[in-house]
This record gives structure tokens, C-alpha cells and sequence, in this order.
């Protein structure tokens, strides 16, 4: 099944945009956070401080499918909202920077989850182990660091109360990186405890 698309028209200030919303997923029918996209790209008005409208109820679940309102094509909407000031996109913009280093500190942590999992699949001998844990445990110690100085970077960005969007942007951040700093946290737990077993196997030998 093809992605299906709605074709609607919305009112935000003295402009009238004809907008064609598509989703992403095959089968399904287009969302209000898909229109909301639609209507960031096209105003500049970040989705945070979009209200949508349609016959005076306010669309609030993003989740939601448009049909699911009653909007079929040629329905009328309106959106309120404004975009954000350039004190807001330059705070924006040092976020995302933040998120690129995150991004990247992510794809060095799944680097190492893959080389663990291949050590615990015995993709190397015996007496190698011990040395290549040490060097993977001390890379996820680098990253959880790492990790950490991104919080406080985040912490130290102090966002003012009307900045809605980057409010939202600050909040996911921290979540994000607390997930990995859980994640490095498995991890460590992991090395140590396959640490253990190579050098219980090793003392029964020994024995």
C-alpha cells in the first residue's frame, strides 16, 4: 500500500497556504504532527508553539490521524502561533550543535556494543579477551565522560520561560544523553561481569 495524502488549506495570518500532507509510513493516513511539519517548513513556526485549528477545536495529539478530526481534502484550518525570534534560533542553533556531538558520541558507543557482543560470541581467542575488555571498558568510561560534559553543557545553556521550542529541543536532549549514560552504565556492568568469568575460568585452569 502506497502512503495516502490529504490536501488542505490553512489560514495563518493574512496568507492561505494549500498544503498536501503525506506521512512517511506506507499504509497509513497522514497526522497532525504531519501536518505540523508541513506548516514548520513551510511559516518557520516551530511545532511547539503551533496551535491548529479546525471548526474551533484545537488539534492537541500529534499522534492523531487527520481523518480522525474529520479533515478530509479541501477542509479549511487555521494555525496561530509565532515564529521564533533570532535570540531564540541562535540558543536553537547551539542545541543542535550539542545534538551533532551526541549523535556522534552515539555511533562510537555502538561501535563498542558490537565489539562486545562479538567477544561474548567467542569471535576471538581465549587469551585475547582479557586485554580487549580492558581497552572496550576504557572506551565506554571515555564516552560516559563525555556524556557528562555534554550535560553540563546543556545545564550551563540557560533558556528563557517564552522560549518554547528550545525549551522542548533542551528537555529531549537531556533524555537522550541520560539514555546513553544508562547505556554506557550496561555496558561497563557487562565488561565486568564477562571480566569475571575469563578470570574464574582462568583460575580453575590454574588449579
Amino acid at each position: 500500500m502506497s502512503a495516502q495524502a490529504i490536501s488542505v488549506f490553512v489560514a495563518y495570518g493574512s496568507t492561505k497556504h494549500n498544503i498536501k500532507v503525506t506521512t512517511q509510513e506506507e499504509g497509513k493516513s497522514p497526522t497532525v504532527k504531519d501536518l505540523s511539519d508541513c506548516l514548520t517548513q513551510l511559516t518557520g513556526v516551530p511545532q511547539a508553539s503551533q496551535k491548529l485549528i479546525f471548526k474551533g477545536k484545537s488539534l492537541k495529539d500529534m499522534e492523531q490521524t487527520l481523518s480522525s478530526y474529520g479533515i478530509s481534502d479541501g477542509c479549511k484550518l487555521m494555525m496561530i502561533g509565532k515564529r521564533n525570534s533570532p535570540e531564540e534560533e541562535a540558543e536553537l542553533k547551539k542545541l543542535k550543535d550539542i545534538e551533532k556531538s551526541v549523535e556522534q558520541m552515539a555511533k562510537k558507543l555502538e561501535k563498542v556494543d558490537g565489539e562486545l557482543t562479538g567477544l561474548k560470541n567467542g569471535f576471538l581467542a581465549k587469551d585475547l579477551q582479557a586485554d580487549a575488555l580492558g581497552k572496550l571498558d576504557h572506551r565506554v568510561k571515555v564516552a560516559a565522560e563525555q556524556f557528562m560534559k555534554i550535560l553540563e553543557q546543556i545545564d550551563a545553556l540557560k533558556v528563557p520561560d517564552n522560549f518554547n521550542d528550545c525549551r522542548h529541543k533542551k528537555k529531549g536532549l537531556v533524555k537522550m544523553v541520560q539514555d546513553f549514560l544508562a547505556q554506557c552504565d550496561k555496558m561497563e556492568a557487562c565488561i565486568s561481569d564477562h571480566l569475571t568469568k575469563i578470570q574464574s575460568k582462568n583460575l580453575a585452569l590454574a588449579d
